[in-house]
């Protein structure tokens, strides 16, 4: 069993750029050889499936939690170490959260920020510390953080906030933050 299980959380698809693509393997391989766990969506396209497929190749282990009408169209990768079939988005959710260590965001569209932003409000409201990282790969994540500054700067947001979450630039980077912040 893994030493740590991290939420993955990233793109069905892969980008405009191979960047990402390279860098989610990366982080597989990374993952793999220093004995973490991928907790993910379940699926077998874009960033999350090549994560995934990685993990499995270096001999590592994934959890893959997708909701039930999603298995067609995010082509549910049944290699996995486990995958969970559920009944909604929330339950997916409550399920990656139940297994995860800690949470990672990669690069992704309007479902990543949306989990990754629940995690935040978790946080926030006191349900969990554990670590919450921005793979923050050629600024994709810069918007947003410029946003929770904003957010800040017009009293909506408390400054705290900043101490919730983690931004880093390159894949060498994650398990040191999150090791350091358990």
């Amino acid at each position: 069993m893994p030493r740590l299980n991290v939420c993955v959380y990233c793109g069905s698809s892969k980008g405009d750029t191979p960047d990402f693509a390279e860098m989610a393997e990366k982080l597989g391989r990374t993952f793999a050889q220093n004995g973490v766990g991928l907790v993910y969506g379940g699926g077998g396209i874009g960033l999350m499936g090549i994560c995934a497929r990685t993990v499995m190749a270096e001999g590592g282990h994934v959890t893959g939690i997708i909701p039930d009408f999603l298995q067609t169209k995010e082509i549910a990768y049944n290699e996995v170490s486990e995958l969970l079939v559920v009944g909604s988005m929330h339950e997916r959710k409550q399920k990656m959260f139940d297994r995860a260590d800690a949470f990672l965001a990669l690069p992704g569209g309007i479902g990543t920020l949306e989990e990754v932003i629940e995690m935040l409000t978790w946080a926030q409201l006191g349900r969990h510390n554990r670590p919450i990282l921005f793979l923050n790969l050629n600024g994709f994540w810069d918007p947003l953080i410029g946003l929770f500054d904003h957010m800040i700067d017009q009293g909506f947001v408390g400054s705290s906030i900043r101490g919730q979450y983690a931004v880093v630039d390159r894949v060498e980077d994650v398990l040191p933050r999150i090791e350091a912040a358990l």
